[in-house]
C-alpha cells in the first residue's frame, strides 16, 4: 500500500510540473494587442477575523488542527508571545509565508503595519518623508504586489498600484501575513509576493470583555531647525472588544490616531543633461554633462493619521458565522516646502567657470553666472514656497458569512472598498529684479558657486547673499497650482466550497470558488497659473508681483545645513490677495490641455474560477502535505479619455474656464485577456522539527492603473500626425513562472527556527511608459487620423509615444531566517535573537541619461542584499526591543525634482528601540525612539559623486503608557 500511494505522490507531482509547463504555453491574450516593443515568519490561511484572509476559503484542516494544538500551548505574553505565535504560524503553513502577529489588537509597536513588515526577510520599504510606504518584495516594486485586507483587495492612495502601507496603523491590524509562493484560492495579483492584513475577531478574544488604551507623546528635535514647524505630536489609540449573548456575538470597535510634525531638510542635486559647452559664447571652451540646477528646501507641517474600525461577528449556531466590518482610514499631510533654487544651467542660459569635473565628465561644482547674451533670461536663484498638501481616506468593508456542517465548508463575501487622494501640488518661485515698479522689470544677472558633495550635504553661496533677503528686490514671478486627484474602487464579491474528504489517500479536501471584482480608477488633473517663472516669457496682464516685508520673513539655515542662502518664507495667499488674486484651478483645455489627456477612467473586470485540492499522505515513510490546484482569471479592461485632434474636426468640450475645445474627441479603448494560472506546493517532513517545501506557480500581476490612461495629446510636424500620452489601454498583464524550494527547522516548544530558501522568478514582461516609436501604425491601436485640410486626405502616420510591454527578465534570490528564545537560564530566558537575510539579483537593465553618460541602470526597488536583526527581552515585567533594517542601493522613480527623476538609493540603515514596563498588570509605560541614529535618505545619479538627494527627517522620541482592561 505504501508502494502504491508512493507512486501516486510522484505522478501526481509530475502532474503537476507537466499541467504548469503546457498552462504557460498555451495561455494567450483575446482581442486587440499593444505596440510591439514585529515579528517573523509564518502562515496559513486561517483566519483570525471571521471574514477570511488572501485565501477564499480555509486550509488544510490537519493543518490547522496542529496549528490550534501547538498555539495554546504557547503561555508567555507580550513580545515573546507574538513571536512564538509567529513561529508555529509559519510552521503549519501550506504555503512559503512569513507573518507579524500582535499579542492583542494594540500588540505591535510600529507606526504603521509598513515598519514592522520591513522586519521580514526580502521585505524592505522606500522611506517617503521619513515614513516607511511603499513596500519592496523580493526585489520588485509595490506595483508588483498584491495587498488585501480581510481577505479584500485594497485600494491605492498612490494614484498607482502600489499601496501606501503608512495609511494602516499598526494599531488596528492583528496580523499580516506575506505570501511569498502562490496556491489557486489567492487572489492573483501578486508576482512580488502578496500580503495579506487581518484584524482581529471579538469572538476569538479570550476575556469577555477588554478594554485597551494607548497614548503617547512623540518629539522631533529637527523640526526646530525648520521654519514654521513644531517639534510635537502624539499617538494614541483605544480598542474594545465584547461578547454577548452566551459568546455568539461579537463586537469590536478601535479608533487610532498620529498627529506629529512633517520634518525634512534637504539638499538636491537635479539630473544631467547632454553633453555641452561651459560658455555657449565660447565654442572652443571645455565641454561636460550640466545638471538642471540644485534646490535647497526646508519641508514643514503637520501629519494627522485616524484610522477607525469596526467588527459584528454573529455565530449562532456552531455551524454558521455572519460578520460585518467596516475600515476607515484618514490621512491628512499638510506639507509646505520653502527654500532656494538654482536652476537652468544647462543649454545658452548660463556661463560656468571654475569648473570641477567628476567621473564621467559629468559637472559637480563651479560658478554659474548668468549669460549676457542671452536675450530671454531663464538662469535664476529663486526662492520657492511649496505647497504638496495631500488629503487621503481609504474605506475597506464587507459582509461574510461561514457555513460548516460534517465534510462541508463554504464561505461567501461581498465587499465594497474606496480610495481617495487629493494633493493640491502649488509651486511658488519669487525672484530678483531690476526695475520692479516699471512697466519692463528685467531679471537681475545673478551666479551661484556650488559643489555637490557625494552622498553628504553640499555647499552653495550667491554673489550678493542680500538680494534674496530683501524684499524690496524680490518680487512672485509665477504661482501654480496642479491638483492630482484620483479615485480607486472596487466591488466585489467572492465564494468558495470546501469538501472534506476522510479516506482519500492523497487529499484530505477538495476546494472551489468564484471571484468577481469591478474595479474603477479615475484620474482628475486640473491647473491654475499666474505668471511664468523668471518672467522669461512675460504674460500679459501678469506681471511679477513686488513683495513686502509685512508677507516675507528671512529664514537661515541650521544644523548640518548651516551656510547655505538665506532665502524668504513666502506668504503666497496673502500676496495674492494683496493684489486681488485668487487661485481656482479647473480642467483647462486651452493654455494647458495635458489637464485633460491626463485625466480619464480606466475600468477592469476580473472573473475568477478556481480547483484546489489539499494534499496530506505518505512518500518513502514520511508525511507529505501541500496543495495542487489551477486558476483561470479572465481580465476585461478599458479606459476612457480623450484625444487631441486637428482644430475643428473634434467635439465641442467645454471646460472648467469656459473655453470651448473643438480640438479633442473622447475615446474609449480596451481589451481583454485570460489566464491559466496553475500551483502547486508541496511539503516534505523529514522530522517532526524539520520539513523541505517545494513551490511552482504561475502568477499574475496586472500593469499599473495610471499607465493604462487613454488620454493623447497630438500635433502635426511635416505633414505627418504625431501622438504623445505615454500611457495605454492595451497593456498586457505582466506574468511569471516562479519557483521556491525551502529548508525549515523548529527548535523545541516554539523557541525558535531556522531556515534557508531560493528562488526563481520568470517574468515575461515589464511595463515601460513614454515610449516613442516613428512611422507608427496608428489605426493597429484604434487610434482615428486626422485628415489634412490641405489634402482632404489622412495625415501620414508619425511619431507615437506611448507605453509598452518590453521584454522581461529572470529575479533569483537566497533568503535566510534566524530566531530563538529561551535560549539562557533563569532571568536571562526572556531575552530572544532574531535576523533575516536576502540576496536577489536580475540581469534586467534599463538605460538611464539622467546621471549624463548613458548607463544601465538595474530593475527599480532591487536591493541586492536586505538585512534585518533584532534583539528583545521580555520577562513579564520589562520589555526592550532593538532592531535594525538594512538595505542596500536600488533604484527608484521617487525623487521629485522638478518632475519625478529616476536615481539610485544609497544603502541605509535605520534602527528603531522601544522599552515597555509593566507597572501593574493592567498598565504599562513606553519609551520609542525611531530612526535611532537620524539615517537620512541619500539618493544619486551614475556615480555617488554625483548627488541626487540628501534629505535629513530627524529621529522621533516617544513617550507614554498603555491601559489594558
Amino acid at each position: 500500500m505504501i508502494l502504491k500511494r508512493n507512486l501516486l505522490v510522484m505522478a501526481l507531482a509530475s502532474a503537476g510540473l507537466t499541467v504548469a509547463f503546457g498552462v504557460q504555453a498555451a495561455t494567450g491574450d483575446n482581442g486587440a494587442q499593444a505596440a510591439p516593443g514585529t515579528s517573523q515568519q509564518s502562515s496559513t490561511a486561517s483566519t483570525n477575523n471571521g471574514s477570511g484572509g488572501t485565501s477564499q476559503t480555509t486550509t488544510n484542516s490537519k493543518s490547522q488542527q496542529a496549528l490550534a494544538k501547538s498555539l495554546s500551548t504557547v503561555t508567555v505574553t507580550g513580545f515573546s508571545s507574538s513571536v512564538e505565535k509567529s513561529i508555529d504560524y509559519q510552521r503549519y503553513a501550506d504555503t512559503i509565508q512569513n507573518v507579524v502577529t500582535a499579542a492583542d489588537i494594540g500588540g505591535l509597536p510600529d507606526q504603521s503595519i509598513a515598519d514592522a513588515l520591513t522586519r521580514l526577510p526580502g521585505v524592505s520599504a522606500e522611506r517617503i518623508a521619513g515614513q516607511a510606504s511603499q513596500i519592496n518584495c523580493r526585489g520588485l516594486s509595490g506595483n508588483f504586489i498584491e495587498t488585501t485586507l480581510d481577505g479584500r483587495e485594497q485600494p491605492s492612495t498612490s494614484g498607482s498600484n502600489y499601496i501606501q502601507f503608512d495609511q494602516y496603523p499598526s494599531e488596528l491590524i492583528n496580523m499580516a501575513t506575506v505570501y511569498k509562493s502562490s496556491q489557486a484560492s489567492l487572489i492573483e495579483g501578486g508576482v512580488g509576493c502578496t500580503i495579506a492584513m487581518q484584524t482581529a475577531n471579538p469572538l476569538e478574544n479570550p476575556k469577555d470583555q477588554s478594554l485597551n488604551v494607548d497614548a503617547r507623546g512623540s518629539y522631533d528635535g529637527q523640526a526646530h531647525d525648520i521654519v514654521g514647524d513644531h517639534a510635537m505630536g502624539y499617538r494614541a489609540s483605544v480598542a474594545y472588544q465584547g461578547k454577548f449573548l452566551d459568546n455568539t456575538l461579537g463586537i469590536g470597535i478601535g479608533v487610532a490616531q498620529l498627529y506629529q510634525p512633517h520634518v525634512s531638510e534637504q539638499f538636491v542635486g537635479e539630473a544631467f543633461g547632454g553633453l555641452q559647452s561651459l560658455n555657449p559664447n565660447n565654442p572652443n571652451s571645455a565641454q561636460a554633462y550640466v545638471p538642471e540646477g540644485i534646490q535647497l528646501q526646508q519641508d514643514g507641517g503637520t501629519e494627522r493619521r485616524t484610522g477607525y474600525l469596526s467588527t459584528v461577528v454573529w455565530k449562532p449556531t456552531d455551524h454558521l458565522q455572519i460578520t460585518g466590518d467596516m475600515y476607515y482610514s484618514k490621512f491628512d499631510n499638510d506639507y509646505y516646502g520653502y527654500g532656494f533654487r538654482s536652476q537652468n544651467f544647462y543649454g545658452n542660459n548660463a556661463i560656468i567657470t571654475n569648473p570641477i569635473i567628476g567621473a564621467g565628465n559629468t559637472l559637480l561644482g563651479g560658478t554659474v553666472s548668468t549669460n549676457p547674451n542671452q536675450s530671454n533670461v531663464q538662469f535664476a536663484n529663486e526662492t520657492t514656497a511649496d505647497n504638496y498638501s495631500t488629503n487621503t481616506g481609504v474605506f475597506s468593508g464587507g459582509l461574510n458569512l461561514k457555513w460548516n456542517s460534517g465534510p462541508w465548508h463554504v464561505e461567501s463575501d461581498l465587499s465594497l472598498s474606496h480610495a481617495e487622494s487629493n494633493e493640491i501640488n502649488v509651486d511658488t518661485t519669487a525672484d530678483a529684479y531690476t526695475g520692479l515698479g516699471t512697466a519692463d522689470p528685467k531679471l537681475m544677472n545673478q551666479s551661484v558657486t556650488y559643489a555637490l558633495n557625494g552622498l553628504n550635504v553640499g555647499s552653495a553661496t550667491v554673489s550678493n547673499p542680500g538680494v534674496y533677503t530683501n524684499p524690496n528686490d524680490m518680487a512672485l514671478s509665477r504661482y501654480g497650482v496642479y491638483p492630482y486627484i484620483y479615485h480607486d474602487r472596487y466591488r466585489a464579491f467572492r465564494t468558495a466550497v470546501q469538501y472534506d474528504l476522510e479516506s482519500n489517500p492523497i487529499f484530505t479536501d477538495i476546494q472551489a470558488g468564484i471571484y468577481l471584482n469591478n474595479h474603477t480608477f479615475e484620474a482628475n488633473r486640473t491647473v491654475w497659473v499666474y505668471g511664468s517663472e523668471w518672467n522669461s516669457y512675460p504674460v500679459a496682464g501678469e506681471p511679477p508681483l513686488p513683495l513686502s516685508s509685512a508677507d516675507t520673513q528671512q529664514v537661515c539655515w541650521k544644523g548640518k545645513f548651516s551656510g547655505l542662502p538665506c532665502f524668504l518664507k513666502l506668504n503666497t495667499s496673502a500676496i495674492l490677495a494683496q493684489y486681488g488674486i485668487h487661485p481656482n484651478p479647473q480642467l483647462d483645455l486651452d493654455n494647458n490641455s495635458w489637464s485633460g489627456i491626463q485625466s480619464g477612467t480606466v475600468h477592469e473586470k476580473v472573473r475568477d474560477v478556481f480547483l484546489m485540492g489539499d494534499i496530506d499522505t505518505t512518500l518513502w515513510n514520511h508525511e507529505l502535505t501541500g496543495n495542487i490546484g489551477l486558476r483561470v482569471s479572465h481580465t476585461s479592461q478599458g479606459s476612457s479619455g480623450i484625444q487631441e485632434v486637428e482644430p475643428g474636426q473634434g467635439v465641442p468640450m467645454t471646460d472648467g474656464f469656459g473655453y470651448v475645445a473643438n480640438d479633442f474627441i473622447p475615446i474609449n479603448v480596451g481589451m481583454s485577456y485570460t489566464k491559466w494560472l496553475p500551483s502547486m506546493n508541496l511539503i516534505y517532513h523529514w522530522t517532526d522539527n524539520d520539513q523541505t517545501r517545494f513551490s511552482i506557480a504561475k502568477v499574475l500581476s496586472r500593469p499599473p492603473i495610471d499607465s493604462m490612461l487613454a488620454g493623447a495629446g497630438s500635433y502635426i510636424t511635416n505633414g505627418q500626425y504625431n501622438v504623445w500620452g505615454g500611457t495605454s489601454p492595451l497593456l498586457r498583464p505582466l506574468t511569471a513562472m516562479q519557483y521556491d524550494l525551502d529548508y525549515e527547522h523548529y527548535f523545541d516548544n516554539s523557541s525558535g527556527l531556522f531556515t534557508a530558501g531560493v528562488f526563481v522568478k520568470h517574468i515575461d514582461t515589464f511595463v515601460q511608459t513614454n515610449v516613442t516609436y516613428n512611422n507608427f501604425n496608428f489605426a493597429s491601436v484604434g487610434i482615428t487620423v486626422p485628415n489634412n485640410p490641405a489634402t482632404g486626405q489622412p495625415y501620414l502616420n508619425g511619431s507615437y509615444t506611448t507605453a509598452y510591454n518590453a521584454q522581461g527578465s529572470m529575479i533569483r534570490g537566497l533568503e535566510l531566517s534566524f530566531q530563538k528564545t529561551h535560549f539562557l537560564p533563569g532571568i536571562w530566558s526572556g531575552l530572544g535573537f532574531g535576523a533575516n537575510y536576502a540576496f536577489t539579483q536580475s540581469p534586467f537593465g534599463a538605460v538611464s541619461t539622467l546621471g549624463g553618460p548613458a548607463q544601465v541602470q538595474a530593475l527599480p526597488g532591487l536591493s541586492r542584499n536586505v538585512a534585518s536583526a533584532q534583539v528583545f527581552f521580555d520577562n513579564g515585567l520589562f520589555s526592550a526591543n532593538l532592531t535594525g533594517n538594512y538595505r542596500s542601493k536600488f533604484v527608484s522613480d521617487s525623487q521629485i525634482a522638478v518632475t519625478n527623476q529616476i536615481v539610485y538609493f544609497a544603502p541605509e540603515m535605520v534602527w528603531d528601540l522601544q522599552t515597555a514596563y509593566n507597572v501593574t498588570k493592567n498598565v504599562s509605560l513606553l519609551f520609542q525612539v525611531l530612526n535611532l541614529t537620524n539615517q537620512p535618505t541619500r539618493t544619486y545619479f551614475g556615480n555617488s559623486s554625483e548627488t541626487g538627494t540628501i534629505q535629513y527627517f530627524g529621529r522621533t522620541l516617544y513617550a507614554g503608557f498603555n491601559i489594558k482592561i
